[in-house]
């Protein structure tokens, strides 16, 4: 009897323990509940309260209309900091010959010593271009390109100072030495920025480098005559160009730097996937990008040659043409005249020819039409210079824009950025050593001939080798 008493008060015991637990269960959830219902009330509260901008922000449409924002002025800034360069690698070396007379005399200059001037741009070039590649790993091609700029800067505005010849000298290198670090990298950054419009951008900054040299050939004097006829001032003006040159490029470097550091986590990804592909016995795909030795390439050689012949060329019409107008019995004002034409015509017709040339497959074409262009001009002005004047001079002038089919093809034959650089500063070095007996060897032909026969055959006679490097240049292939 006392045992049954017991089992029923212990059963009845945990009758109350499982109804304690089931109603502390039920007061859990619910308490839970509340607490849930709060904390989205609290999230609802918020976003009701958050800023319309700050929700449109967050939306993915909106993302990418933001990208396309940035994205488009980035394009434009770039499209204006090639213009604006290009403006500048000329005026340098046009600005002197108008001043050269004044300029001889305040510096003391001699005959050989000026002489010796005009050949400085080239070798300059040459020497300093072959650093590019270098200093655009380090520091990327934007940061050296505004590097240039302010270098082009500076020495323009301190070149005027100068109270002697080494020093006019050692600033007109400086100056040079962004000019030429520019000339190898501007096709890079169009490659890179623009990989769809490479001709079109090739034409544009083309056209504003001949605008460039044109202009700094033409206004010099007059910009000195505003100065009270100082020469120094008429120089030293090209520096403000310069100067406005160099914030774009800040810009444009500071965006080269984000994009190098997505890159490089990029090239991590890359790179275990390569390393993955090895271990898989996968070396030969994984070494296909390994370093590409442009110097073995023939296709670079023949870039090489094409850039520095037509190079020559260009060096020889800028240095001589108005002399042999001149000896064949015109006036100074009307074989000035001339040559501006052969200058002015390179504007418009870059623009056009480099945009054409980019959207073909091979360029052949065009650099051997060009070179029957020149062997038509100097052909005609070794038989008859007074007879056909402004014929020779357009001739010559369409020629010439066979500086900007050259550096199109450069941007086109190579496959990525890393070796456009390396191509442009081989082809460009090398064919600015090229380029430096041509003018010299005409200088020294008509000297000892005294007339312009022998010097224009020889001209001739580097139009067929030129013809020839430019049609293997053309071909479609890349390196």
């Amino acid at each position: 009897m006392v045992r049954d008493e017991v089992a029923v008060r212990d059963e009845a015991l945990r009758d109350k323990e499982v109804q304690d637990e089931a109603v502390q269960a039920k007061e859990g959830l619910a308490k839970e509940g509340l607490d849930r219902a709060a904390a989205q009330h609290e999230v609802a509260v918020q976003y009701e309260a958050a800023p319309k901008a700050e929700v449109a922000r967050r939306s993915p449409v909106s993302q990418r209309q933001g990208r396309a924002r940035s994205a488009t002025w980035t394009r434009r800034l770039a499209v204006a900091a090639l213009v604006l360069a290009a403006l500048n690698l000329r005026p340098l070396v046009t600005s002197i010959g108008p001043v050269l007379e004044e300029a001889r005399a305040a510096l003391g200059m001699s005959a050989a010593v000026a002489g010796l001037l005009a050949s400085v741009p080239a070798v300059c070039f040459a020497l300093v271009g072959s650093t590019a590649p270098r200093l655009a790993r380090r520091h990327g091609p934007e940061g050296v390109v505004l590097a240039g700029m302010a270098a082009v800067a500076l020495g323009l505005a301190l070149r005027p100072l100068a109270g002697g010849t080494p020093v006019f000298l050692t600033l007109s290198g400086l100056a040079l030495a962004g000019i030429a670090v520019a000339n190898v990298l501007l096709p890079v950054v169009v490659k890179q920025r623009f990989p769809d419009r490479v001709g079109m951008m090739t034409g544009l900054y083309s056209m504003a480098l001949n605008l460039g040299a044109s202009a700094a050939a033409a206004v010099t004097v007059p910009l000195a005559g505003a100065f009270g006829g100082d020469w120094r001032a008429g120089l030293g003006a090209w520096a403000v160009l310069a100067a406005v040159a160099v914030p774009p490029w800040v810009a444009l470097a500071r965006d080269g730097r984000r994009l190098t550091e997505g890159l490089t986590e990029q090239q991590a990804e890359q790179q275990a996937g390569h390393q993955a592909g090895r271990a898989a016995g996968g070396d030969a795909a994984a070494g296909a990008g390994a370093h590409v030795r442009v110097a073995r390439s023939p296709m670079a050689w023949a870039l090489a040659v094409f850039f520095g012949l037509q190079s020559s060329s260009a060096y020889v019409i800028m240095g001589w043409l108005p002399q042999v107008f001149r000896d064949a019995g015109l006036s100074a004002e009307t074989a000035g005249l001339l040559f501006a034409v052969t200058s002015v015509l390179g504007v418009p017709l870059s623009f056009v020819l480099a945009a054409v040339a980019g959207r073909l497959r091979s360029q052949s074409g065009i650099a051997a039409l060009l070179g029957a262009f020149g062997l038509a001009g100097y052909a005609g002005l070794w038989a008859a210079p007074a007879a056909a004047p402004w014929l020779w001079a357009v001739l010559l002038g369409v020629a010439n824009c066979s500086f900007p089919l050259a550096l199109t093809m450069i941007a086109m034959r190579g496959r990525d950025g890393a070796t456009v650089i390396r191509l442009s500063a081989f082809a460009q070095s090398v064919g600015y050593v090229l380029s430096v007996p041509g003018p010299i060897l005409v200088g020294a032909l008509y000297q000892h001939t005294g007339g312009w026969r022998g010097p224009l055959a020889f001209a001739v006679c580097l139009m067929v080798p030129q013809i020839a490097a430019g049609y293997l240049a053309g071909r479609d292939r890349q390196i």
